[in-house]
């Protein structure tokens, strides 16, 4: 790997940390002190997914586990249960990136919709299982509706504005580093 493509690299992974650090600041902005009566999509998990199914190498699963427990601690979530299975989900959407690359979008959104009711179910499951007071279940399934509703814009941002977009077969996995 030459000294360019490595910078290239570092440069990506440090830029998906600055995106989810700006996701974090955002939310922590006291803009609105009434409760809201909808729940936002979870815009760090949505762009996890979509970094990992493109360029695995940009998001990697350390780097993914830091970010997601930094946004638990600072979102007052039990630590570390989401963000062990947002790398479970990315884990499993690596698995099975080089079978989506082929296909269009349609099928790469209904993978990752059924990985994020996947996260979602298991973290409410877990949380039932520990008897941790939880948000009601309609909230938590309409962020993770609307996390799965706002994953083709994270996608279509991070292509046009990043230039995160799949690996070819003719880069020879360079994106799996």
């Amino acid at each position: 790997m030459t000294e360019a493509s490595r910078g290239h690299l570092w440069a990506m992974r440090g830029l998906f940390a600055a995106l989810c650090a700006l996701v974090i600041f955002w939310r922590l902005l006291p803009l609105d002190t009434l409760p809201p009566g909808w729940a936002g999509p979870d815009l760090i998990t949505a762009l996890a997914f979509a970094w990992v199914l493109r360029r695995p190498a940009y998001a990697p699963a350390l780097l993914v586990a830091i970010v997601v427990l930094v946004a638990d601690i600072m979102f007052q979530r039990p630590p570390g249960l989401w963000a062990a299975l947002v790398v479970l989900g990315c884990e499993t959407l690596k698995a099975r990136a080089p079978g989506l690359r082929d296909m269009g979008f349609g099928p790469e959104w209904l993978v990752v919709g059924v990985v994020t009711l996947g996260v979602t179910l298991l973290y409410r499951l877990s949380l039932a299982v520990l008897l941790v007071p939880q948000a009601p279940l309609g909230l938590s399934l309409m962020q993770m509706a609307m996390t799965v509703l706002c994953y083709p814009l994270v996608v279509l941002a991070s292509s046009l504005l990043l230039g995160v977009r799949k690996a070819r077969p003719s880069e020879g996995g360079r994106g799996r580093i």
